[in-house]
């Protein structure tokens, strides 16, 4: 049985010190992006798993890990999954969904057997994964992203025009602590997350993708007075601790899918920081 990469937590004290490398390997995930398997990480923050699973000419199971201690991956767990790549399939217990581009699918605790393929290997599925654990079974979901609540927010003026989409959360499909989403930055506007903010009872994990090759995000972190920076390119991922801001701005526009696990799942419990109070 195979292991999963271990992200432990930090403290903010102890993340003053960090150096731009530390900070890049205490929280980055830029190792997700291996084709025809599952690339997790296992975080000890809200024991989340993040990960990616990229089937471009083999189907990919959703094997068990020896971190978790379990019969299977989902005896004790939930998973949200949203797919930022071309047309896929995902089967789960002997049903077969169509996962599209910026569809989501949840999979509640209990599920069996899983499989991930693409319907095209020249135009391949990307599936983005977080998984939390669960002690309570809600049903599988298919939401399609054209049926997902949608909010417009920002505006051009402060290169933050941008569209939330809101898939798992209190209102929307049912868990037990997933909360899962993403936002697309309009043409022209590049910071996500500003005015910034913190919530003390949950963590989050985002994953920047139609991010062009040639462009970075400067995503920033750190307690609001103690902010640093990480560069990130397309399809990498990064956990934020619950005293951590999580915010960003971009060479060009782009998009990143949210995700958090903790003490609820509402989407608006949320701690926030003046820009003139940040550092």
């Amino acid at each position: 049985m195979k292991d999963m990469n271990v992200l432990h937590p930090v403290h903010p004290d102890d993340f003053k010190s960090y150096d731009t490398e530390k900070i890049r390997s205490r929280f980055l995930l830029t190792d997700l992006k291996e084709q025809n398997k599952a690339n997790f990480a296992y975080t000890h923050y809200d024991r989340m798993i993040v990960g990616l699973v990229y089937p471009v000419t083999e189907s990919v199971v959703l094997d068990n890990y020896s971190n978790l201690r379990a019969d299977y991956f989902l005896e004790r767990r939930e998973v949200g999954i949203i797919n930022v790549g071309g047309p896929g399939l995902i089967e789960a217990d002997g049903k077969t969904f169509e996962v599209n581009k910026l569809d989501a699918l949840y999979l509640g605790k209990g599920v069996k057997d899983v499989k991930f393929k693409s319907k095209d290997a020249d135009s391949p599925a990307v599936f983005y994964c977080l998984s939390t654990p669960a002690h309570q079974v809600y049903p599988v979901t298919l939401l399609a992203h054209a049926d997902a609540v949608s909010t417009e927010m920002g505006s051009l003026d402060t290169a933050n025009e941008r569209r939330i989409i809101k898939y798992i959360h209190r209102d929307g499909i049912q868990s037990s602590q997933l909360v899962m989403g993403l936002t697309i930055l309009a043409n022209g506007s590049v910071w996500n997350t500003m005015p910034a903010h913190t919530h003390d009872r949950r963590m989050e994990a985002y994953f920047y993708f139609d991010v062009a090759e040639d462009q970075r995000v400067f995503h920033l972190m750190g307690q609001p007075q103690e902010t640093r920076h990480v560069l990130m390119g397309n399809h990498d991922a990064i956990v934020s601790p619950p005293w951590s801001i999580h915010s960003g701005s971009g060479t060009k526009n782009y998009s990143f899918i949210w995700g958090m696990g903790g003490e609820n799942l509402d989407y608006a419990d949320m701690d926030p920081v003046a820009i003139q109070d940040i550092r």
